[in-house]
C-alpha cells in the first residue's frame, strides 16, 4: 500500500518537482522510486536523453559531488548509482533507438593477479552516472582482454584499476602493448587504485592518475571535450 501512496504522490508533482523529489530519491539510492519517475516522464513526453541529463545526470553529479567532499561514502555511493542503474535500465534501450549522443564510451577492468573490484565498481558505476557508456572486463585482465575489448568495442577511454603493489606494474605492460601495436594515442587511459599516485601514472605513460570515482569522471569529461574540441578544429 505504501507504495501505491508513493505513486500518486510522485505522479501528482509537476515536471520541475519531480525531478527535484528524484534528486532527492537517487542520492538516498530508492530505486523503485527513480524507475518510477522516469516512468512518468517518459509518459508526459520526455526525450529519453533529457531524462538522462537533467533527472538522472543531474542528480548523480551531486552525489558524485558529496563523495568527492567527503559527505557521502562508499555504501551510499553504491546505494545511489543502483538506483540510477534502475532508471537508465529503462532508458538504454530507448536511447539507443533514438540515437541519442553519448558522453564517451569506457573499457575498464581491474589488472592481471588482482582481484579487488569495489573502487572500480564505484568508477563504472559513477561514469554510468555522467552518461558514458561502460564496458566492465571485471578482475585480473591480462592485456590482451584490455586491448581486444578497446577495439571491438571501438573505446575512447581504457579505465584500469589495482590495490595491490605487486600488480600495479602490469598497467605499464599493457599501455606498451598499446604502444606496440601503434594505438595508444587512439585511447584516454586513466589508472587509478589506493597504491597509486600521480607520480606512478606520469612514470607508466598514462593520461592521468584518478584518486576516486569522482575524480575520474571529472577526468575523463575534461579529456573527451578536449578530444571533441580538437576533432572540430581538425
Amino acid at each position: 500500500m505504501a507504495d501505491e501512496e508513493e505513486d500518486i504522490i510522485l505522479s501528482e508533482l509537476n515536471d520541475e518537482e519531480l525531478v527535484q523529489q528524484m534528486f532527492d530519491d537517487l542520492y538516498d539510492g530508492l530505486r523503485e522510486e527513480i524507475e518510477e519517475g522516469v516512468n512518468i516522464l517518459l509518459e508526459r513526453g520526455w526525450e529519453p536523453y533529457r531524462v538522462l541529463t537533467e533527472a538522472l545526470v543531474g542528480a548523480m553529479t551531486i552525489v558524485g559531488n558529496d563523495f568527492r567532499d567527503g559527505i557521502l561514502f562508499v555504501p551510499e555511493v553504491l546505494l545511489a548509482a543502483n538506483a540510477m542503474k534502475g532508471g537508465m535500465a529503462i532508458l538504454k534501450p530507448l536511447l539507443v533507438e533514438t540515437g541519442a549522443p553519448r558522453m564517451g564510451k569506457m573499457v575498464i577492468g581491474t589488472v592481471k593477479g588482482d582481484i579487488h573490484d569495489i573502487g572500480k565498481n564505484l568508477v563504472a558505476m559513477m561514469m554510468e552516472g555522467a552518461g558514458f557508456e561502460v564496458v566492465d572486463l571485471g578482475i585480473n585482465n591480462a592485456a590482451d582482454a584490455y586491448i581486444d575489448a578497446l577495439i571491438a568495442e571501438e573505446a575512447d577511454i581504457l579505465g584500469m584499476s589495482a590495490l595491490l603493489t605487486t600488480t600495479m606494474p602490469y598497467m605499464k605492460t599493457v599501455i606498451d602493448q598499446l604502444a606496440e601495436k601503434g594505438i595508444r594515442d587512439d585511447y584516454i587511459v586513466l589508472v587509478g587504485g589506493a597504491p597509486l599516485n600521480e607520480e606512478f601514472g606520469k612514470a607508466i605513460g598514462a593520461d592521468a592518475y584518478c584518486r576516486d570515482a569522482a575524480v575520474a569522471v571529472e577526468t575523463a569529461k575534461d579529456f573527451i571535450s578536449r578530444k571533441h574540441n580538437q576533432m572540430a578544429a581538425g
